[in-house]
């Protein structure tokens, strides 16, 4: 899965959280085992040595014990002293870590006159202890032995005072963090939204828009590229449309003329002359005439709805109505190659726009799945609401349109059929056409092709409804 650059600044910025917590957390542990644990087995082994050093001579009397015990009471450790190694388990009668407090290696370790450790979980205690057994030394042997131990507290306890004031300065610090993060999201992804929505209009068209901003860095870097490119395009834009309404203004006058003197000519040719080739002549030249003418007369309304020289006019419409209006019109072309018609509508649907406008939407899209479908195939035409929309689509089984080629759709003069057979005729203007008439009607155009569906034109059209009429 692919992260867009915002996602992956959250990710960071959760990741640091968690690695935050994990650290304090790791921390906190590393404080309780290395100072409080430390210092608890520094003051056992330092008391249970003093304590020891006490008694190197003599037996372990009755009055030594005695003191002993006054010790553990006004301590804060727990102190055991016995004669003999095998009575400790009488006075500490629990397994630590569930296993024995003295074994083997620990008797060793005692007879030659060295402490013994002992850390673990005491289950009746329901705690962990830390403690230690010391030899006491007589002149000859061991005389007894001491064994001080103290429960120790858990982790929370140790830091009880502190953990609020680390929690308290932690919550500072994220929420310091947070302002921090949000500020720079918006300084940076704000001017990148505007130029993300700036590209796709200059995708549909659409090249004035452009990026205000007095930075310095490489984002206001970026935005005076992108405002010296829109420029760019709009500025070569104006060209073409001034070079195509000029060419078609001059081609009017001479086409006019062509097409008048043809037709004069064919006039005489039938009266004086029966040469069929001088009139198939004559009726190839009014054919192109008239193509050319309607190529002109495409590029003007072009032109003008580009330009918003062309005003709709709105009105309410019961587009399925149109739509068979439209269909009617292909009836003899859908007969003559045996094209099979499959129309789903939804009757009663309304939508606000330029009912003239709206039939050549219909009609051009139409017009291009009759042309590119297989012979004796299936056109495909629905017309239904979808969210507040009426969509429009036409499916034909025909050409299957590459990527590439889908992409470039609706662009002046282009065709997938590079040949431009007079087969499928056309002046590559249909769907550029169709295009800014849906633009005005606020609707939106989208085109698919593949081997399995076909080649798909969807059209969505605001829906009009009875509370925009009361409005």
């Amino acid at each position: 899965m692919k992260l867009t650059l915002s996602k992956k600044i959250l990710s960071l910025f959760f990741l640091s959280l968690a690695f935050t917590i994990l650290f304090s957390f790791f921390f906190i542990h590393f404080l309780y085992s290395k100072l409080y644990l430390e210092s608890i087995e520094e003051s056992i082994v330092y008391q249970g040595k003093r304590t020891a050093a006490h008694y190197h001579f003599g037996e372990l009397s009755d009055d030594i014990i005695e003191k002993i015990q006054w010790y553990n009471v006004v301590s804060e450790y727990e102190i055991i002293v016995v004669d003999r190694l095998d009575d400790l388990s009488s006075y500490f009668p629990y397994q630590v870590n569930y296993e024995k407090l003295v074994d083997s290696t620990d008797r060793k370790t005692l007879e030659k006159g060295s402490y013994v450790l002992k850390k673990g979980y005491v289950e009746e205690l329901n705690r962990e202890i830390l403690g230690a057994i010391f030899p006491i030394r007589g002149k000859d042997s061991l005389i007894g032995f001491i064994y001080i131990y103290v429960p120790l507290a858990a982790i929370q306890d140790v830091f009880k005072e502190s953990i609020p004031l680390l929690i308290a300065a932690g919550s500072g610090f994220f929420v310091i963090l947070f302002l921090l993060i949000n500020q720079v999201w918006r300084s940076l992804f704000s001017p990148l939204r505007k130029l993300e929505g700036l590209a796709s209009n200059i995708s549909h068209g659409d090249y004035s828009g452009r990026v205000d901003t007095n930075r310095s860095d490489e984002i206001g870097q970026l935005a005076r590229a992108f405002n010296t490119m829109s420029s760019s395009l709009e500025a070569q834009e104006e060209r073409k449309r001034e070079f195509t309404s000029n060419l078609a203004h001059e081609m009017r006058t001479p086409l006019t003329y062509i097409s008048g003197y043809t037709h004069a000519l064919q006039q005489n040719t039938d009266s004086t002359s029966p040469n069929p080739e001088a009139k198939n002549y004559l009726n190839t030249i009014e054919k192109e005439t008239a193509r050319l003418s309607k190529l002109i007369n495409d590029l003007t309304d072009l032109n003008h709805l580009q330009e918003g020289l062309f005003t709709v006019d709105e009105q309410p419409i019961v587009v399925a109505q149109l739509l068979v209006d439209t269909i009617d019109l292909f009836r003899i072309r859908f007969s003559s190659r045996s094209i099979q018609l499959k129309l789903e509508l939804e009757e009663d649907l309304i939508i606000l726009g330029d009912p003239d406008r709206i039939q050549q939407v219909f009609y051009n899209t139409i017009d291009n799945a009759v042309k590119y479908v297989s012979e004796g195939g299936t056109i495909q035409i629905r017309l239904h609401v979808k969210t507040r929309v009426v969509r429009y689509v036409v499916q034909n089984d025909g050409l299957t349109i590459s990527e590439e080629d889908l992409s470039r759709m609706g662009e002046r003069f282009f065709r997938t059929d590079k040949a431009r057979t007079r087969t499928t005729g056309g002046t590559g203007l249909g769907l550029s056409i169709v295009k800014e008439i849906v633009r005005l009607h606020h609707g939106t155009f989208a085109m698919d092709s593949n081997p399995t569906t076909g080649t798909i034109v969807t059209i969505d059209l605001p829906l009009f409804t009875d509370e925009e009429e009361t409005t």
